[in-house]
């Protein structure tokens, strides 16, 4: 397996402990003998596995507290796609509406709200059994071997990023708790970052530009774990700032200083002729102004008292930061030393800094409500707080110079003052180990697996598919590559369907290139006798585990025959009796192992080992009910936050069709304002909207009014050109390029004003339509003259 190969390659395991030693440090290693080593190693593979597998019939506190935790980070998952697709949708409908603003046009309600995304669709699929093997071996090879991904992210534009984020981050590793998709993305991260560095040209530009890897990493951060991580740090301190809608902490001179100038015409009943300060002065002289100085001063002792609480917090708060988050400033700090060896240690802090703070800790305290810290948005006051705070923060792990910002130059004492703490933490950040054998396990599990789900749309896939297939020959240069030959089998990339025909697929995974492992023992040099010592292992803890805490299962030794023998004969519970008959046989096959002898001795490896593990299971118990009762209250965050995101779009909609309104015919009651319904129960009737077309303009007439710049047909031919133009909705053009004779048209344009305004927006000036080249302002102004004459 290719990925497996990659990931197991001695210069990258050279630098984690292997397997064994990380087993082994539950217990002393010195008690071991070189079998009883290598079993440990085996425990990766069991833990690797399913627990939901090893715990389903056990019913004790530990195994329903686990059932709770996996629900809670399923359902945390699945929720936090589903407002990443919201956010997606009022980032939509807020520039469409400041389109709309800027230019005073009315714009169709159902033309802007028809190309946002349902985020609760339901199952369904569309796709016949071959497509279905097809992609499900697609998306096995982009989620096993993420170098396609990382390729990807560095080609595709920034327009692309939202929907391919989407299918990154939330479908294709969407299970936020899982390791093996974890350590699959953080691979794919690695890919991405070695590539970024390679590329950069000076080292004041790393990490700081806002290009589709960015907004990748931001992305990740505010995932389940990350939002976890900011709401136990942040959130506490951050309510307490905003409840203080008094506090006024600006130490900007020139804000001082009107404030000062306002309070001292208020003195004066509002006349300024018995003020004696100009109403406006230049920054300098503001800043040197003796009652601003005094203004100033307890305001910045404040401030940076707040400012220390915060970053302490956030210090202390280490072992907390999500290992992911962790490990990417890992690779930060080892490409920083490679790229740029001589680079002197605070100068590689800046990096870490620009990711751990710039794009992780800072934006969740300069936007809390965003980030879910808040109930609502903070008032003026602790607004501006939060975000000098955050330049404060910056400010420690950047090395600023004020340059930009002079007056930042009075917090200089607290960013002197913390650089040496700041910088022990971000390198302390980077102090976790690798996880590249645990992947390598995970990836033999996988193949060993006949049922992982990819909960994906239509879309999702039709989407991914058009993206491989526009950049194939990078991403796949040789023909015969595993992506080459799944590409040329599933045919080219179909259109995107529409929101009503967008199903959720549950996409099975699999690999047609790689056999799957029915022996594993096999295929990791696993010894049978080692398989047979880790099954009765997890078989007799979950027979303890549901057994009475009689004598015997408290005794120490363990009685290991005995409490088999006891499962054995449950009469009334069948499934029990059923594993105590095959521990039975477990223990009777080690034995002729000569692995087991003494049953009840103190020396019996099994008996031991499974004491220690009952021994931890109790700390283990208190450590899932308390992120249990954590992830509960993120999750409970998470969807007010998705609440708060639909009565956010509503309230967009309802402004749109109040526009809608307004531009419309004025014959119109009081009834038909968004906001009000009719009596006696009976509802308005939806205007119907009118039609207005086709209308037939000549070449040459377009021309003249400045929408035609460039006309690529034969002279002799133009006078048997013409344009039909309509408009189906308001702010929805069809317009249709016909020749005299022909019964059909040479090419039909759909135009919506808000994408003409876009494109404005972003410098497009003209559209080649092959015959003719359009001027796209002049086509606008023409559209809003022409039918602007006849309403809607």
């Amino acid at each position: 397996m290719a990925a497996v190969t990659a990931l197991s390659a001695p210069q990258a395991r050279s630098q984690q402990p292997t397997m064994a030693e990380l087993a082994a440090r539950r217990v002393s290693s010195g008690t071991r003998s070189n079998r009883q080593s290598k079993r440990y190693s085996v425990t990766a593979l069991y833990v690797s596995m399913s627990t939901a597998e090893h715990d389903v019939d056990v019913d004790d506190d530990l195994a329903r507290a686990q059932k709770r935790l996996r629900d809670f980070k399923a359902k945390i998952s699945a929720q936090s796609k589903k407002n990443f697709l919201l956010e997606r949708d009022v980032r939509y409908l807020d520039s469409r509406i400041a389109l709309l603003i800027q230019n005073k046009i009315a714009l169709e309600e159902a033309e802007v709200t028809s190309r946002l995304d349902e985020s609760d669709l339901q199952d369904g699929t569309i796709l016949d059994h071959r497509k279905v093997d097809s992609y499900g071996n697609l998306f096995f090879l982009l989620q096993t071997e993420p170098r396609y991904i990382a390729t990807l992210c560095r080609l595709i534009s920034i327009a692309e990023i939202d929907s391919f984020l989407q299918t990154v981050m939330f479908t294709i590793y969407g299970n936020q708790y899982e390791q093996r998709e974890e350590h699959l993305l953080l691979t794919m991260f690695q890919s991405v970052l070695a590539s970024q560095f390679e590329a950069a040209t000076e080292f004041s530009s790393l990490l700081r530009a806002n290009t589709p890897v960015s907004r990748m990493m931001t992305t990740y951060t505010r995932r389940g774990p990350g939002q976890s991580y900011l709401k136990s740090v942040l959130s506490e301190q951050i309510n307490d700032l905003s409840g203080h809608l008094d506090l006024d902490l600006e130490i900007n001179p020139l804000k001082a200083y009107e404030q000062v100038y306002a309070e001292a015409l208020k003195r004066a009943n509002g006349n300024a002729d018995l003020v004696d300060m100009q109403k406006s002065v230049s920054a300098e002289d503001a800043a040197v102004n003796a009652e601003v100085l005094e203004t100033i001063r307890p305001r910045l002792s404040t401030l940076l008292t707040v400012a220390n609480s915060i970053l302490s917090k956030i210090i202390d708060s280490i072992d907390s930061v999500p290992y992911g988050i962790r490990w990417i400033c890992k690779q930060i700090r080892s490409l920083t030393r490679r790229k740029y060896p001589s680079t002197e240690d605070w100068a590689v802090c800046t990096l870490i800094g620009a990711f751990f703070f710039l794009r992780f800790i800072n934006p969740a305290i300069v936007t809390p409500h965003s980030y879910m810290l808040v109930d609502s948005l903070p008032a003026d006051n602790p607004r501006r707080t939060l975000t000098l705070i955050a330049k404060m923060l910056q400010a420690v792990a950047n090395k600023s110079t004020y340059s930009k910002e002079p007056y930042m130059a009075s917090v200089s004492a607290f960013v002197d003052g913390n650089k040496v703490r700041m910088n022990k933490f971000l390198n302390d950040l980077c102090d976790v180990p690798d996880f590249y054998e645990t992947l390598e396990l995970d990836q033999y599990v996988a193949l060993s697996k006949k049922d992982i789900i990819l909960s994906i749309t239509i879309n999702e896939i039709y989407s991914m598919h058009a993206l491989l297939e526009q950049h194939v020959s990078t991403l796949a240069p040789d023909k015969s590559s595993h992506l080459s030959v799944i590409l040329r089998d599933v045919g080219p990339p179909p259109a995107l369907l529409p929101r009503s025909e967008n199903f959720t697929l549950q996409l099975p995974l699999f690999s047609r290139f790689e056999a799957q492992i029915e022996d594993l023992g096999a295929a990791l040099d696993i010894t049978q006798a080692d398989v047979l010592f880790m099954e009765a292992k997890s078989l007799l803890i979950q027979i303890i585990r549901s057994l009475p805490s009689s004598g015997l299962v408290s005794a120490r030794p363990l009685d290991l025959h005995s409490i088999a023998s006891l499962a054995a004969a449950t009469p009334k519970d069948p499934v029990l009796a059923k594993k105590g008959i095959r521990a039975l046989g477990l223990l009777k096959e080690l034995k002729g192992h000569n692995i087991l002898q003494d049953m009840t001795s103190d020396s019996n490896p099994l008996a031991e080992e499974i004491a220690e593990e009952l021994a931890q299971l109790g700390s283990i118990r208190e450590k899932v009910l308390g992120e249990v009762q954590s992830l509960e209250s993120v999750l409970r965050t998470i969807k007010d936050h998705n609440e708060y995101l639909h009565s956010q779009i509503e309230t967009y909609k309802s402004y749109l069709r109040n526009v809608r309104i307004q531009s419309g015919p004025k014959k119109s009651s009081v009834n038909d304002r968004v906001g009000l319904i009719a009596i006696h129960g009976k509802g308005r009737k939806e205007p119907k909207t009118q039609y207005l077309g086709p209308y037939k303009y000549s070449q040459q007439a377009l021309q003249k009014e400045g929408v035609i710049t460039v006309c690529n047909v034969p002279q002799n031919r133009v006078n048997n050109l013409y344009f039909y133009i309509s408009s189906p909705t308001p702010g929805t053009f069809v317009v249709s390029l016909n020749y005299k004779g022909r019964i059909r048209g040479l090419l039909e344009l759909n135009l919506k004003l808000d994408d003409l305004l876009e494109m404005i927006g972003n410098g497009v000036e003209v559209l080649d339509l092959e015959y003719v080249v359009v001027n796209v302002p002049g086509m606008l102004e023409f559209l809003q003259r022409q039918f602007s004459r006849r309403r809607w």
